[in-house]
C-alpha cells in the first residue's frame, strides 16, 4: 500500500490551538460500522453509547514536563525534548534527547537551561537523536517540574519564552485520571474525559480498567517509507495488570480509549482473544489489513495524515470508512487533532 492513499486535505484554521473551555464540551463523531452510518454528537452523550457490562480501557500514562529551552555559549537557542532516561545519580540525568536544530549542535556543546541547570551534548545516536547529561542545583527531576514545558506537537503555537506555568497546557495536555509519569506526548483520546463522566459510566454499570502505555516518539513519528508495510514502530513501554487483565476478559465488550490503548491490549492479547498481564515494550504497528483480537470499540482523536495513526483508525474502521468520515469531519467544521474533538468507532 502506498502512504500517500492515506492522506487527506485539512484547511490550517480545524487544528486546534487551544483546548476546549471544558474537557467534556467537545464534538463525537460516532461511526457505526455495521450500518456505515455517520452520527454527529457530543462527547457528553457518551454514555448513550455504552452499555452495562462493557469496560472502559483508558491509558493512565502520565505526560512529563518533557520540553526545554537552553542557550549555547555561541547564543543560539535550542528546543531540547527528552525521550528516554539512561542513567540517573545524586549529581546528574543522561537522557536521549531530540533537539532542534540539529545542524547547530556538536558533542562537548555546554549549554544553559536557565535557573543553575546544565546540559552537556556527550554524543550524537542518529539523525536526530543526541544523548546528553544534565544537572540543577536541586535535582534534575525538580528542575523539570518547575520549569519544563508540556511536550506540545509541532502544529500546536507557543511562544518559546513564555512562563510555563502561566498557561494551562500543563494541566490540560494530561488526562485526569494520569497516576504514572513517563509519556512525551499525551493519549489526546482521553483529554475528554472529566471525573464526573467517569463515575457516572460507573454507576451505569461501565468499568473502567486502567492500563499504562508510555507514549514515546514511536506514537507520532512520521511514517517516512513510501510503502506503508516498510515502517517500523520505535518500541515503548506498557504494563497490564493482573486486575485490569480479568476486568477486561469478563467485558461484554472492549472499547479502547485512544490508539495507545489498542496498541498495548492488542499486544497483551492472545490468539484466542484472552487478555494477558504482561510489562514490556512493544513495536505492534497497526495498519489495515490488521485482524483486531482484543478491542470491540474505538474512541480516538482525529489523527494526522499518512501517520501510524491514522493507519490504525482505518484498519479499526475500514480505509473507505474512515475517509468519508474525516470528509465529514472536514465539512463540519470539526476541531482536528491533540486539543481537538473525538470519534467514537462502534
Amino acid at each position: 500500500m502506498d502512504i500517500k492513499d492515506f492522506s487527506y486535505r485539512l484547511p490550517e484554521d480545524l487544528i486546534a490551538q487551544q483546548p476546549g473551555a471544558q474537557r467534556d464540551a467537545s464534538r463525537m463523531l460516532v461511526m457505526d460500522r455495521a450500518s456505515g452510518s455517520l452520527s454527529d454528537a457530543r462527547f457528553l452523550d457518551l454514555p448513550r453509547y455504552l452499555q452495562q457490562g462493557d469496560v472502559l480501557v483508558v491509558n493512565n500514562s502520565r505526560v512529563m514536563p518533557a520540553r526545554l529551552y537552553g542557550r549555547k555559549a555561541t547564543g543560539a537557542i535550542l528546543e531540547i525534548l527528552l525521550i528516554t532516561r539512561r542513567e540517573a545519580t545524586e549529581n546528574h540525568d543522561i537522557w536521549e534527547v531530540l533537539a532542534r536544530p540539529g545542524k547547530r549542535i556538536s558533542e562537548g556543546d555546554a549549554i544553559d537551561l536557565g535557573h543553575g541547570c546544565k546540559a552537556t551534548v556527550t554524543s550524537r545516536l542518529s539523525d536526530k537523536k543526541w544523548e546528553m547529561c544534565f544537572s540543577a542545583p536541586d535535582g534534575f527531576d525538580r528542575h523539570l517540574e518547575k520549569f519544563g514545558r508540556a511536550p506540545l506537537p509541532p502544529y500546536i503555537k507557543r511562544k518559546k519564552g513564555a512562563d510555563p506555568n502561566s498557561n494551562k497546557d500543563r494541566e490540560r495536555y494530561q488526562t485526569v485520571y494520569a497516576d504514572r509519569t513517563g509519556s512525551i506526548a499525551a493519549p489526546t483520546a482521553g483529554l475528554h474525559f472529566t471525573q464526573d463522566i467517569l463515575d457516572y459510566l460507573y454507576c451505569e454499570g461501565v468499568a473502567i480498567a486502567p492500563i499504562t502505555l508510555h507514549v514515546g516518539i514511536g506514537t507520532f513519528m512520521p511514517v517516512e517509507a513510501r510503502r506503508v508495510e516498510d515502517h517500523a514502530m520505535e518500541p515503548e513501554r506498557f504494563e497490564i495488570s493482573q486486575a485490569s487483565a480479568d476486568l477486561i476478559n469478563r467485558a461484554s465488550r472492549v472499547i479502547a480509549v485512544g490508539t495507545t490503548s489498542t496498541r498495548a491490549l492488542e499486544t497483551a492479547c492472545d490468539d484466542e482473544g484472552r487478555l494477558q498481564p504482561l510489562a514490556g515494550e512493544t513495536r505492534l504497528y497497526i495498519y489495515p489489513g490488521y485482524q483486531f483480537k482484543c478491542v470491540d470499540a474505538l474512541l480516538t482523536n482525529f489523527h494526522l495524515p499518512e501517520s501510524s495513526l491514522f493507519l490504525l483508525a482505518c484498519a479499526f474502521g475500514g480505509a473507505d470508512f474512515v475517509r468519508r468520515a474525516y470528509d465529514h469531519a472536514v465539512a463540519e467544521k470539526y476541531r482536528f487533532y491533540s486539543y481537538g474533538d473525538c470519534m467514537l468507532m462502534i
